[in-house]
């Protein structure tokens, strides 16, 4: 990746709905070099996606917490992988270093489905037990890091 491509990322990070034409402004190419760049982008696994961000509470899931998960010694994590994969519940899932093996995002509506999904989790084949924390507020999430001065 060049320096353009990491514009054109950082662009798109911030506004995955900018056009052809506008980004090719921003970059100084044209829009048809544009949509090449970002085809080979997409092509090498660098964009994976586009999405809207929708606001939690909007949509009733009002209630964040981060769990993490501690594996028992004979684990098999690709099978609780699977399992937590499986829960629509859990937003992001991290392989950790340290006691924990999984850290999670879980997004739910009220404390009554957080406490049925904790049970849930900790009756996963491999998950000897849970850790909670539920968010009190978002002050921020998915703060895009500049990857360009």
């Amino acid at each position: 990746m060049d320096a353009i491509d990491l514009r054109l990322v950082d662009l798109l990070r911030g506004s995955a709905r900018l056009s052809y034409a506008e980004l090719a402004r921003q970059v100084g190419l044209s829009a048809p070099a544009v949509h090449e760049r970002i085809g080979k982008l997409e092509a090498a696994g660098v964009l994976r996606g586009y999405r809207a961000d929708v606001h939690p509470e909007s949509v009733g899931l009002g209630v964040a917490a981060l769990i993490g998960l501690v594996e028992d010694s004979g684990a098999d994590t690709d099978a609780v992988l699977g399992a937590l994969r499986a829960l629509p519940e859990i937003e992001s899932c991290y392989f950790m270093a340290g006691v924990e093996s999984f850290l999670c995002l879980a997004r739910v509506g009220t404390i009554a489905e957080l406490e049925q999904l904790i049970v849930r989790l900790n009756r996963i084949p491999g998950i000897a037990h849970t850790r909670t924390s539920v968010a009190l507020s978002t002050k921020w999430e998915n703060r895009p890091r500049p990857l360009t001065g």
